[in-house]
């Protein structure tokens, strides 16, 4: 006997699922997974606000972009919702009349964690560089690392790797310096575990 074909999600599973959770469309399947957990949102909103004076308001930096905290990103067919995006202000001069968005950001930046790192890692930055998006920034804050990445000839070339102890300082942000450390307002839970007797 065949099997039969799964049918794509469609919007209207995306819209029934229920609001504690966090729903996207990435290849025709639905993809749900929790709301963020503290160490998540804090080190989100902490890179946005890193970001949104010198850059989205232009005092201490040039200013020019337009940031936003988990935007609905009509891809194709796909439906993404990064922890951060942001485009340059030339590119999105009036706010969209939609609860989502056709344009693809200039940078979207996405806080790992074990329920969205396979797809964050997987397809959403396949995703991504098929919409070309032209930076995509991982931070891990379990590992208190930063990965950056610039769409060069359709694939992701590694700018570097930031770890605890550094500054950042990185494209297309690089007009700006800041403690990575600052990203983080917990303590490392590494660091505060009783020593192994």
């Amino acid at each position: 006997m065949a099997q039969a074909v799964p049918r794509p999600a469609t919007y209207a599973d995306l819209e029934a699922v229920p609001p504690h959770l966090v729903a996207e469309i990435v290849d025709g399947v639905l993809e749900t997974h929790p709301r963020p957990r503290p160490r998540h949102a804090s080190v989100a909103i902490g890179l946005g606000a890193e970001l949104q004076f010198p850059y989205g308001r232009g005092r201490g930096g040039p200013g020019g972009w337009v940031f936003m905290a988990e935007p609905e990103l009509h891809l194709g067919y796909d439906v993404v919702v990064p922890d951060l995006a942001g485009w340059r202000r030339e590119r999105m001069p009036v706010e969209p009349d939609k609860a989502y968005i056709e344009t693809p950001p200039d940078w979207v930046g996405e806080i790992l964690s074990p329920s969205t790192r396979r797809l964050d890692l997987g397809p959403k930055r396949r995703i991504y560089a098929e919409a070309e998006v032209p930076f995509l920034w991982f931070l891990d804050p379990d590992e208190r690392t930063l990965e950056p990445f610039a769409l060069t000839g359709g694939r992701w070339l590694l700018l570097g790797t930031v770890v605890g102890g550094e500054s950042v300082s990185l494209a297309p942000f690089d007009a700006i310096t800041f403690p990575l450390d600052d990203l983080f307002p917990f303590a490392d839970p590494a660091a505060s575990a009783p020593p192994e007797t």
